[in-house]
């Protein structure tokens, strides 16, 4: 049986890591880093992690600040807003929820965002920084994923690695981070010929395809590292990854669970970049 990767255990290692530098930063500068985070509507879900970003950001000592808006706010009103954010030199890192309304077009967003301040690592320059290996913010979940390999004890330099997914925001930044620690990776997607056979391949499979259950135990080359990046319902409503765990569990190695895996280092990793970006506006403003 595989042995479980703790993400609520690694992630609370973080948390730790980044309060003492946070506390660090206080001393150093007088002030804490700044997380503004915007969100424009009243998404349900988008409102619980909207919480639970406001919670953690209070709990390592970042100064973080939620900026409600009404469903009905124009783009040129969020646009207007994120410029301000922009300037604010209390404001280090700045996040807006996705999704927004239709009316708002997420691309338009991106661009107007700082990418000194992009603590979600979304924006062109941010992903451009990231391939071509230039220093920049990486996406939080990605940058999790890595995390838990590391705490696994995975060796990442020459290891045959396989995403499962190609999305901006986890498939391409996680195999450009897997490249980065000199992995030989593959990007698979749905629409990859012979799939599993792609899938058995993999020392480390990260699947981020979005579909329940879709990569099962035969997938598996034995003794693998697998990273289950999906959150999804089944038929019966039940949260699961895109990894059937039970059969999945019989061959691999070590395995991440689905609740308990990915999901709590996403806003670990957030007060991280946020700390990491506010540590590198102090260095380009003194020259240091």
């Amino acid at each position: 049986m595989a042995d479980l990767i703790d993400g609520k255990a690694v992630a609370l290692k973080v948390r730790g890591e980044v309060a003492a530098r946070v506390q660090a930063f206080k001393d150093r500068h007088g002030r804490a880093p700044g997380l503004h985070v915007v969100l424009v509507g009243d998404d349900p879900a988008s409102a619980v992690y909207v919480r639970g970003k406001e919670k953690a950001s209070a709990e390592v000592g970042i100064a973080g600040h939620v900026h409600r808006l009404p469903a009905e706010t124009t783009e040129l009103e969020l646009l207007g807003l994120v410029r301000a954010l922009n300037q604010a030199p209390e404001v280090d890192g700045i996040l807006v929820q996705f999704p927004v309304p239709r009316a708002i077009r997420q691309s338009e967003v991106l661009r107007t965002i700082l990418p000194e301040k992009d603590v979600d690592g979304l924006t062109a320059p941010s992903a451009g920084a990231l391939w071509s290996g230039q220093p920049g913010l990486a996406s939080c979940t990605p940058r999790g994923c890595i995390r838990l390999l590391a705490e696994a004890g995975v060796r990442l330099e020459g290891a045959r690695a396989v995403v499962v997914g190609r999305s901006n925001l986890v498939g391409k930044p996680v195999a450009a981070l897997l490249l980065n620690e000199n992995a030989t990776v593959t990007l698979a997607h749905s629409k990859t010929r012979d799939l599993p056979d792609v899938c058995r391949s993999a020392e480390v499979l990260i699947a981020a395809v979005g579909r329940a259950r879709m990569i099962t135990g035969d997938w598996i080359r034995p003794g693998a590292t697998v990273i289950d990046v999906g959150m999804n319902r089944d038929a019966a409503g039940k949260l699961c990854g895109d990894v059937d765990f039970a059969s999945a569990e019989k061959v691999a190695r070590a395995i991440t669970p689905v609740p308990g895996g990915v999901g709590p280092m996403t806003i670990a990793m957030l007060l991280e970049n946020t700390l990491l970006a506010a540590e590198a506006r102090i260095a380009a403003q003194t020259g240091r």
